[in-house]
């Protein structure tokens, strides 16, 4: 008999704070990890600007920060912005930058934690989203953005009041609850994918049978880490690129 000892579910989504006890500065391994994510995102691109300004030609982590940018113009603005988008650039890459890099905290040995897998930094971040996208709407419409954004063109009269209720509620409420749902999900069900093999590779570990029935799961573990590396990057690439479509979308009255 096997001797699986899964983590509860408590343990599984909500580490113990390592920094206060509930207080508003606690501080655990998933705060941490925002933490972390922060101070790289900040450090490569700040770095990356202040040689900007003595080498012409980008060299070292320069590079890194403009393979970031040229990926933001070229793959997600415009394609979804047009160069009316570009000055978003520094915005998107830092959604991008953030949320991959938290994501990546789901395969760092001892760490298994993505950051993403917690509700709270998926909704601070379509928090961030909707309200970017209400202000460019109101930047560029004024306050007719609101009724441009809940009653297409072309709308019979009599149908007017039902439009608006399900326009309102797909622009201002599901897409916010969309987003931060869409990643929170992934992540966290990656997550539980992630720790039930090392649990279960674990538990063949210590029984005389572990070199008969050990490698399935470690393949699986390793084949897992593989897949879940990819969907780091799909969403945080899929989290971003909504972002511009819904920014982009509020700089017209006919999106």
């Amino acid at each position: 008999m096997l001797g699986l000892k899964f983590p509860s579910i408590e343990n599984l989504v909500e580490w113990p704070s390592f920094w206060g006890n509930g207080e508003w500065h606690t501080l655990n391994k998933v705060g941490l990890s925002a933490l972390i994510a922060t101070a790289i995102t900040l450090g490569i691109y700040f770095a990356a600007a202040s040689k900007a300004k003595k080498n012409l030609v980008p060299v070292g982590i320069q590079n890194l920060a403009e393979v970031g940018i040229e990926f933001i113009d070229n793959g997600i603005i415009d394609q979804t912005m047009g160069e009316q988008g570009r000055p978003w650039n520094p915005f998107l890459l830092s959604i991008f930058s953030f949320v991959l890099i938290t994501n990546l905290f789901e395969l760092v040995p001892g760490w298994q934690m993505p950051g993403n897998a917690r509700m709270a930094f998926p909704a601070m971040l379509a928090l961030v989203v909707w309200v970017a996208f209400i202000g460019t709407g109101l930047k560029y419409q004024g306050l007719a953005y609101f009724k441009n954004a809940i009653i297409p063109p072309g709308v019979p009269v009599f149908l007017i009041p039902l439009v608006a209720l399900i326009e309102f509620v797909s622009t201002f409420l599901v897409r916010p609850f969309s987003l931060a749902v869409r990643l929170f999900a992934n992540m966290l069900a990656g997550h539980i994918l992630l720790v039930t093999f090392i649990v279960l590779c674990e538990a063949l570990w210590t029984t005389d049978w572990f070199a008969v029935f050990l490698p399935l799961p470690f393949i699986m573990l390793v084949l897992l880490t593989g897949f879940e590396l990819m969907v780091s990057f799909l969403q945080a690439y899929i989290f971003t690129i909504l972002a511009a479509v819904y920014i982009g979308s509020s700089m017209h009255a006919d999106h």
